[in-house]
């Protein structure tokens, strides 16, 4: 399944009522995304900050950034699939230049899930930024 756009998921969100409808929209978005084989599941791989267990792989190609991600946790693999609708496939300038702040905020996001849980969205996403600025 090929992830909706960033733009896409805030209108998709906006349509839902309430949070139940959209945490079931955002875990059915983490169910398209690919898992990664349990022998990725690194040490090196492995996201530090996040309540969860979470794997994030990078590779660079054509001078696009593009990730594998998986988590042990259903949510946490919806709020993946809200990252990498982001940044997968992106140029790293193109990364380190998209407003991540504006687009949680649209979604209205950070208000609806944990302190943890927003603790490793952030952590996730600077992971992703430092690797966006290797990569520059």
């Amino acid at each position: 399944m090929k992830l909706p756009s960033s733009e896409e998921i805030v209108e998709d969100l906006a349509f839902f009522d309430d949070w139940e409808q959209r945490y079931q929209y955002i875990i059915d978005l983490g169910k398209g995304i690919p898992r990664l084989p349990e022998s990725e599941h690194k040490d090196q791989y492995k996201v530090r900050g996040c309540q969860s267990n979470v794997w994030l792989i990078s590779h660079q190609r054509e001078g696009r950034l593009q990730f594998e991600v998986d988590s042990d946790a259903i949510i946490v693999q919806g709020l993946l699939a809200l990252v990498m609708a982001a940044y997968n496939d992106k140029a790293p300038a193109d990364i380190l230049a998209f407003d991540i702040d504006d687009y949680f905020e649209q979604l209205d996001l950070e208000r609806h899930i944990s302190p943890t849980r927003g603790n490793g969205l952030r952590a996730i996403v600077a992971n992703i930024r430092n690797q966006a600025q290797r990569a520059v």
